[in-house]
């Protein structure tokens, strides 16, 4: 199992039209084949930075992901909102505390 976060960090007049975007493409990013699940955060201090967290069956199902044509219509469309450049990391998992 892979995780992944993911940082971004919207100018500040476009983080609502980010979230508008996201209720749309949401449960096809969570579903696509190989995700086990997405999750959404946003920074109390600092509201127009988000985090995604997700969950993949292996690097390569995340690697499909990130060649898929749904990525390919989701990151040309956020990435002119950015503030500054995302960061990510992709992570194993050491210790769940939530099952």
């Amino acid at each position: 199992m892979i995780i992944r976060i993911v940082k971004l960090s919207f100018q500040e007049d476009k983080l609502a039209d980010f979230l508008a975007h996201f209720e749309n493409v949401k449960w096809e990013v969570a579903s696509f084949p190989g995700c086990h699940g997405m999750r959404l955060v946003q920074d109390l201090n600092n509201p127009n930075q988000v985090m995604t967290y997700s969950e993949w069956e292996s690097e390569e199902a995340l690697e499909k992901y990130r060649v898929s044509t749904l990525f390919q219509s989701i990151w040309p469309t956020i990435k002119p909102w950015f503030s500054s450049k995302p960061e990510a990391w992709s992570c194993q998992q050491y210790f769940n505390g939530f099952q």
